[in-house]
């Protein structure tokens, strides 16, 4: 990923937006932008222009600044399943399907349960896969539109990427999802020894993410779950927590 920069742009309360800069090429790709300005700002203080933006799901906290980059010019590009809720869609994909920033391609992956045309961006290449709100760092997205099953399957899918493949997720939920890990999984060491270095991040009012597929391995319980039923109690258990 030598020639590819990706910045953290933080947005709204707790969002985080992402910018996928090519040096080869010159392009710039603005993931889930919830509000335009931040994402416009942080560009122009590196000289990059927005040229595409990839959109996960159709929540307004992940859609909010299509407009206005489209506006500036920029190609939105999102799930054709969930046209008909993010009117600023151009490109309509789904699984099988690939976009493309300069000469990095990546595979569209279709992972619903927290929307159920939920998409996922993974760049193999460049050991990078953006998720949207359906993998976080020690934990997963509610099950808004889908199941259990569905959001297991995800996790699979996950699970069998390589271990160094950077994960961009959506928002800073490590702490409260790391909080309920350790009561998942209380004998859990790597669990423990992670959440020191997440509270102290926070308190710094550092970030937490991105995180890595063999971070998750080990510490997510929700990646860790071993059936969909599993999965599903862990969910609801989180959601009471």
């Amino acid at each position: 990923m030598a020639d590819l920069e990706i910045v953290r742009v933080p947005v709204l309360s707790d969002n985080y937006a992402w910018l996928i800069h090519d040096a080869a090429s010159g392009e710039t790709v603005a993931v889930d932008p919830g509000e335009a300005q931040p994402l416009f700002d942080a560009a122009a203080s590196r000289g990059w222009t927005i040229g595409q933006v990839w959109t996960t799901h159709w929540h307004p906290d992940h859609t909010g600044g299509n407009a206005a980059m489209q506006a500036a010019g920029a190609r939105i590009t999102g799930p054709g399943a969930e046209a008909a809720k993010i009117p600023t869609l151009d490109v309509a994909v789904g699984e099988g399907d690939t976009v493309a920033i300069g000469d990095h391609v990546a595979a569209v992956m279709t992972v619903p349960g927290h929307t159920q045309g939920h998409i996922a961006f993974h760049l193999a290449d460049d050991a990078a896969i953006f998720t949207g709100d359906t993998l976080f760092a020690m934990g997963c997205g509610r099950l808004f539109e889908g199941s259990a099953g569905d959001m297991f399957a995800n996790m699979q899918r996950y699970a069998a990427l390589s271990d160094d493949t950077v994960v961009y997720c959506g928002h800073e939920y490590t702490q409260s999802n790391g909080r309920y890990a350790l009561v998942a999984e209380p004998d859990n060491q790597a669990i423990v020894e992670r959440m020191r270095e997440v509270d102290a991040l926070r308190a710094d009012g550092e970030a937490t993410v991105p995180t890595t597929i063999g971070r998750e391995r080990a510490t997510n319980p929700f990646l860790r779950a071993a059936s969909a039923d599993e999965l599903g109690a862990r969910r609801h258990a989180k959601d009471n927590f």
